[in-house]
């Protein structure tokens, strides 16, 4: 009966020490909604074979199409990882930018996302990419459209883009 007694004690400490948070329901995944464009205009660009680097300058716009308002600008660059051979012309990009909240902050926007990119071009072509990141990795930019290119170009690959806030 000790031994009972001891096991059912040794049981009942082992169970107090567990920490709470093991013992709560994980929190709810917030759902997304579009809070805005992120619209980048893309230097030039020649593929290494393994990986490209392109210069780019981006607005963050409101959802409107036309007239739209600016509410923030970066620089930033984007990077592919994977195989790129061929040579672009200057471009635009244009994402749909998600969030937990329609109203984000320009701060929000800035930092690093990581995704995936394919891009297929002879003459003129198109290519899409879908980064997640930004501040504490809550927002999510997926392409609005296939994205426009001219000139030959073949890659697909891991994409890295990094926005830094312009001051106003």
């Amino acid at each position: 009966m000790r031994a009972s007694f001891a096991a059912v004690s040794a049981f009942a400490i082992a169970l107090a020490a567990v920490p709470a948070t093991a013992q709560t329901p994980p929190a709810p995944i917030t759902p997304k909604v579009q809070s805005g464009m992120l619209v980048c205009k893309v230097a030039p660009s020649i593929g290494f074979i393994l990986g490209s680097l392109r210069e780019m300058g981006c607005e963050f716009r409101d959802t409107s199409v036309q007239p739209y308002v600016v509410k923030s600008r970066y620089k930033g660059t984007i990077a592919r990882f994977g195989i790129d051979i061929g040579a672009l012309a200057a471009d635009t990009l244009a994402w749909a930018v998600f969030a937990p909240s329609a109203t984000v902050a320009p701060s929000d926007i800035a930092g690093s996302y990581v995704g995936v990119s394919v891009d297929a071009a002879w003459t003129i072509g198109g290519g899409t990419n879908i980064l997640l990141g930004g501040s504490a990795n809550q927002i999510a930019l997926q392409t609005v459209s296939v994205e426009g290119m001219v000139g030959a170009d073949i890659a697909a690959g891991v994409a890295d883009l990094t926005l830094v806030l312009l001051p106003n």
